[in-house]
């Protein structure tokens, strides 16, 4: 599984962060993947930090 922010539509509001921290992070105000390939222990928060971005910038390929 791999999961992209599209960093034209992130605002930077970390929710994904806030979600999944061992998979996003910030840098220069936009949202950044932080692994090549999401651990499975960290499928769930990934998927949810996707659907709960306010601005749909996350997309997750299974």
């Amino acid at each position: 599984m791999k999961a992209k922010v599209d960093a034209e539509l992130c605002t930077g509001c970390e929710l994904c962060v806030e979600s999944c921290p061992d998979v996003f992070e910030i840098a220069d105000d936009v949202a950044k993947v932080k692994v090549d390939e999401i651990p499975e222990d960290q499928a769930d928060c990934t998927r949810s930090a996707a659907e709960d971005c306010p601005v749909e910038a996350i997309t997750v390929e299974e």
